[in-house]
C-alpha cells in the first residue's frame, strides 16, 4: 500500500506539472500567432520528435525504444493503439492551433473544461473506475457550470466538444498502452514526424517556410516548441499512468483556469456575470472533490496505520 500511495503522490505531482505548463502556454503561443497554423503544428511534431530523441539519449534509453518499438511491431493491438494516440493528439495540436489563429479562443478554452468531464466518464464507463457520492455531487455542480457556458455561448461548440473528446481518448489509450512515458512519446511523434519533415522540406522549396528565414527568435521558439509540447505530455502520461483517470480529469481543471486568469487580468479579456456563475458551480465542484478525495485518504492512511 505504501509504494501505492507513493506512486499516487507521484502521479498527482506530474499531472499538475503538466497542467500548470499547459495553463501558461498561451504566452508562448502569442509569439507566433502570425504563424500558419500547419506550420507551427509542423514544427511541433519535427522538434518534439528530437527532444525526445536526445532525451532518451541523455538517459541512456535508446536500446528500451529499440526493444518496445519491436515489441510494437509483433504485437499489432498495440501498434494500432499507438497510432490511435498519436492521430489523437495530432488532430487536438491542430484543432487547437486553428482556433486560436481564427480568433475563436473562447470556444478552445471551453474545450479544456469539458475535457475533463470527458475523462471522468470514460473512466467509468470504459474503466469500471468508481465514484464515491461526494464525487458523483461534485462531477454534476462541474457539469452544471460547463452546461452554462456551453447554453450562453449560442451554439454548439463543436470545436470546444472536438478539443474534449480528442484530448480524453487520448489520455485513456494512454492510460491502457501502458508504454513508457518517454518512449511512448518518443514513438508517437515517430508515426507523425515523417508528414511534418515532408511538410517543413514542401515550405523551404517553395521559400514560404518562416523557419530560418532571418529572425533568430522565432527559429528558437519554433525549435523550443518541442520542449514547450513535449515536456507537458510526457508529465500528462507519466501522471496518467499513477493515478485514476477520473483524478486527472479533475486535476485538468489547472489549465483553463490559468488561461483564464491570464485571459482576464493580463489580456484584458471579458469576463461576465455568467461566466462567474459557470466558474462558481465549477469551483464548487472541485472544492467538494478535493474534500472528498483527502477524507478518503486519511482514512486509508489510519486503516494502514492500525
Amino acid at each position: 500500500m505504501e509504494r501505492e500511495e507513493r506512486q499516487e503522490r507521484q502521479g498527482m505531482l506530474y499531472a499538475i506539472s503538466a497542467y500548470l505548463i499547459w495553463g501558461l502556454l498561451p504566452i508562448y503561443w502569442k509569439f507566433l500567432h502570425h504563424i500558419s497554423a500547419e506550420e507551427i503544428l509542423a514544427n511541433r511534431i519535427f522538434w518534439s520528435f528530437w527532444f525526445m530523441f536526445v532525451l532518451l539519449l541523455a538517459t541512456g534509453n535508446l536500446r528500451a525504444l529499440k526493444r518496445e518499438g519491436l515489441t510494437l511491431q509483433k504485437n499489432k493491438k498495440r501498434l494500432a493503439a499507438l497510432v490511435a494516440a498519436s492521430l489523437l493528439i495530432t488532430g487536438n495540436w491542430f484543432l487547437y492551433i486553428w482556433a486560436v489563429n481564427s480568433n475563436q479562443i473562447v470556444e478552445a478554452s471551453l474545450g479544456y473544461y469539458i475535457n475533463p468531464l470527458v475523462s471522468v466518464l470514460l473512466g467509468v464507463v470504459v474503466l469500471k473506475e468508481t465514484l464515491s457520492r461526494a464525487q458523483i455531487v461534485s462531477f454534476i455542480l462541474a457539469l452544471i457550470g460547463v452546461m452554462i457556458i456551453t447554453i450562453s455561448y449560442g451554439n454548439f461548440p463543436w470545436i470546444a466538444f472536438t478539443l474534449a473528446l480528442s484530448f480524453g481518448l487520448y489520455g485513456l489509450v494512454k492510460k491502457m498502452l501502458q508504454v513508457d512515458a518517454a518512449i511512448g512519446l518518443t514513438l508517437e511523434t515517430l508515426v507523425t514526424m515523417p508528414i511534418a519533415l515532408i511538410y517543413i522540406t514542401y515550405l523551404f522549396i517553395n521559400g514560404t517556410s518562416v523557419l530560418f528565414s532571418g529572425d533568430i527568435q522565432i527559429d528558437l521558439l519554433l525549435i523550443g516548441a518541442g520542449a514547450a509540447t513535449a515536456l507537458p505530455l510526457l508529465f500528462f502520461a507519466k501522471g496518467a499512468q499513477r493515478i485514476p483517470l477520473y483524478m486527472m480529469g479533475f486535476l485538468q481543471y489547472i489549465a483553463p483556469t490559468i488561461m483564464l486568469i491570464l485571459g482576464v487580468l493580463v489580456y484584458q479579456e471579458a469576463f461576465t456575470f455568467i461566466d462567474f456563475i459557470s466558474f462558481f458551480f465549477i469551483w464548487s465542484g472541485l472544492t467538494l472533490f478535493s474534500v472528498s478525495r483527502s477524507k478518503w485518504y486519511v482514512k486509508r492512511v489510519q486503516r494502514n496505520a492500525m
